[in-house]
């Protein structure tokens, strides 16, 4: 006998576990792209408005992974 009867059931399990993956992926990887961000501005403070713009489109690419992660629970049901 199976730990899950059925496909519905693995289902209700894995999302919750794969969207907290996703969740803290995202936050490890936002966490780390901004605290380099800060770093390289306090190295190199002329170059304060090219460090923000990049970390600011590498911002909303990790964002949209994770709203990715989010919207295919509400897809899948």
């Amino acid at each position: 006998m199976s730990l899950f009867a059925d496909a519905a059931t693995a289902l209700s399990f894995a999302y919750p576990i794969g969207l907290g993956l996703a969740a803290l992926g995202a936050a490890l990887g936002l966490g780390r792209a901004v605290g380099s961000a800060m770093e390289a501005m306090g190295r190199q403070p002329e170059a304060i408005g090219k460090i923000s713009i990049q970390m600011i489109i590498g911002a909303a690419f990790i964002e949209a992974l994770a709203i990715y992660a989010l919207i295919s629970i509400f897809l899948a049901k």
